[in-house]
Formats: structure tokens, sequence, C-alpha cells
């Protein structure tokens, strides 16, 4: 049976919440990462037993797997080489196989699935070689919204190995960049586990996303907004002219389509940029622009009556 208490490791209750786990999982991860803690040599060991932890708890099936019998892999128990704690004999739709189903018959009916295993010379069925695909590990990464926009490049350490990893253009948080073998070693001859990178897009000072659009505020001075004009607006590439009407108002939006993010992996494809008016008026006026400014005022007025 496993030795590991992965509720404990987490610091969670064994009647935790999915989302309780996984804001455990994410607190603990960030402060025990190996890249946060440089000087610390048992930094690395916590974090894959943070990861190991949560690839069970976070899996409804291996959950209850682990509940019910203090592992995920209860058929090692079965002569020769054990693998180790948090493993699961793999099958190809990702549940447990139906060998392990004749030997514990209140697993229930089988999937009809194929295992991928091997077999030693000499073991008992081979139950102590089933090959154990490697965990999935999930990292996180922060990005800006302008490397956002362009894409970015990420240097990753395994190890004594470092791995320069590309993300998209056009990514937005929550997308994920898979590394396909980086994960977690399999056991038994089973394949090593996938690497995820979650992105994370900080906010920028300037300009406010949604999506594949973005808005940013341009300032007008009000002569312009009165008699129309032409103003520049700011944009993620380069800044671009943009042609207001005479009595424009204060929080008008003007779109300029194909000016924002670049759709995620569709060459070419761009949202929009909205340019949201924000008119400015003079702050200091001297004796004599205070006077037209009045006289100014007088005539719009005796127009609108």
């Amino acid at each position: 049976m496993a030795t590991k208490d992965y509720y404990k490791i987490l610091g969670v209750k064994k009647n935790a919440t999915e989302k309780e786990i996984k804001s455990a999982y994410r607190k603990l991860a960030k402060k025990n990462h190996p890249d946060t803690n440089p000087d610390d040599p048992t930094a690395e060991a916590r974090f894959k037993e943070l990861n190991e932890a949560y690839e069970v708890l976070s899996d409804d099936e291996k959950r209850q797997m682990y509940d019910r019998f203090g592992t995920v892999n209860p058929g090692a128990d079965f002569g020769g080489q054990r693998p180790g704690g948090g493993q699961y004999v793999a099958t190809d739709d990702g549940s447990f196989n139906d060998i392990f189903e004749s030997i514990f018959s209140n697993f229930g009916r089988g999937t009809g699935t194929r295992t991928r295993t091997t077999q030693a010379p000499g073991g008992f069925g081979g139950f102590g070689n089933m090959a154990s695909d490697g965990q999935d590990i999930e990292q996180p990464v922060k990005i800006s919204l302008r490397e956002a926009y362009s894409g970015a490049t990420r240097i990753i350490t395994k190890g004594e190995r470092k791995i320069k990893v590309s993300i998209p253009a056009g990514a937005d948080t929550g997308t994920k960049v898979r590394l396909s073998g980086e994960g977690g070693q399999g056991t038994g001859g089973g394949k090593a586990g996938s690497l995820y990178l979650m992105v994370e897009v900080e906010p920028d000072n300037q300009f406010e996303r949604d999506g594949n659009d973005l808005q940013v505020e341009v300032k007008v001075d009000m002569f312009t907004a009165l008699l129309g004009g032409e103003v520049e607006v700011p944009t993620l590439d380069r800044p671009v002219k943009l042609r207001i009407p005479a009595g424009t108002q204060s929080g008008r939006k003007f779109r300029l389509t194909g000016k924002g993010m670049p759709v995620i992996r569709k060459s070419g494809e761009f949202g929009n940029l909205y340019a949201r008016i924000l008119i400015t008026v003079p702050t200091k006026l001297n004796d004599e622009q205070i006077a037209l400014v009045e006289q100014l005022r007088t005539s719009l007025a005796l127009e609108e009556s």
C-alpha cells in the first residue's frame, strides 16, 4: 500500500473539494518551485511530491481508488518489482484495466480496453512489471500582454537540462503549452508524462483585453472634438491615425478592425481594437483666453435657445 498521505502533502482535509485541492496545490507549487528556491537542494523533491499528490487527488477515479486502497495501483503487490507511489496502470482510455477487475471483483465490469504492459521472464503473470505512464505536470508561467501579442519564449530547467519553450502569439490566461515527454517518468517501460505550462497574462497599464479584442483610451483636446480632426491611436504594433467627426463626445468608441490581439494558432487573424475617446480641457487660462471661451459659450447658448 502507498505510504504517502497525499492529503497531508497538500495540507487539505479528506473531504476537500476539487476547488480547495487545486487552490492548495497552486499555492504550494509556487512556494516550493525549484526556480524560486535555487539554494534549497530539497525543493525539487518537494515539488515532485506535490505534483504526485495533485495528479491523484485532482482525478476522481484515481482519488476514489486511493481513498479505498491507499494506492492507485493495487495490483502492484502481486509479485515482481512494484512501481513507485502515485503511479497507476494506464489503459488506452485512461481507465483501470480489466485484469485488475478480474482480481478485485468489487471493481465492477471491465471496460474492454487494452492495457499497455510488459512482462518480465519468470514473473507472476507480469503483474510486477506492468507499464505505467508518468504523471503530467503543470507549471505556471507569467507573460506580459505585449509578449502575448508577439509570442514569447521561456527557459525551463529540468534537472541539468534547460529547455527553450515557445509560447504562441495570442496566448491568454488559461492557455496550455504542452511539452510531451517532459513530465514524470514512466515505470516498467511506460512513456513519460507531459509538462504543461499554464499561461497567465499579466494586466497591462494601457490596454484592456477582452478575448481577442483590446480597448485603449485616447485623449483628444476639446477643439479637435468640437471641430473634428485626426488623432493618433496607440496599438500593440505601431500607432495609427484615426479621423474623428466634429462633435465627438467623450466616451465614444471607435472600432479599428484587425488591430487587436492575434487569434492563437490562426495565422493572419486578429481581433479588433476599440479606441475610447477621453476629451481633455485646458487647466490654466489667462484673462484673454477666459474672455474668448465666455464669448464662445454665450454664442453656443444663443444658437441652442
